[in-house]
């Protein structure tokens, strides 16, 4: 008996259709996928009840002090406007760039309840993580 081997025929792979598909798969990939920052604020209650004051530390603080008309006052200087917009550059250029330092918010108990949440806004969008809002000792009724 004879075998007689034939000759074989290369076989070949298109991978150009193969690329296609990974490349649409990647854009599919990138395109589904969300690239936003979730920011979130640890907001610090003092206990009302208690009157304890925060710790004292050696860093840098801010305190944003707000008026019972809503004007803003940062770490003891007033700020001309009481905008969104003035109150993030007054932070920004006190804290000069560093938004790990402690924020402190302080208002008086007619504030206007938008002051205060402007005031959140603006730390929220510098990334500041640790703000305070601050109480007085609640009253004993007599």
């Amino acid at each position: 008996m004879k075998f007689r081997r034939k000759p074989r025929e290369n076989v070949e792979i298109n991978l150009a259709s193969l690329i296609d598909v990974v490349f649409i798969l990647l854009l599919f990939f990138v395109v589904t996928t969300t690239f936003t920052r979730e920011t979130q604020l640890k907001v610090d209650l003092p206990e009302a009840a208690s009157g304890t004051p925060p710790e004292q530390t050696e860093l840098k603080q801010l305190e944003v002090l707000i008026a019972a008309d809503g004007s803003y006052s940062l770490n003891g200087r007033q700020l001309l406007k009481s905008s969104l917009d003035s109150l993030i550059a007054a932070l920004q250029k006190e804290s000069e760039g560093d938004n790990s330092l402690p924020l402190t918010i302080s208002a008086d108990a007619k504030t206007p309840h938008q002051a205060v949440i402007t005031a959140m806004d603006a730390a929220g969008k510098l990334g500041f993580a640790h703000l305070r809002i601050t109480t007085v000792e609640a009253q004993a009724a007599p």
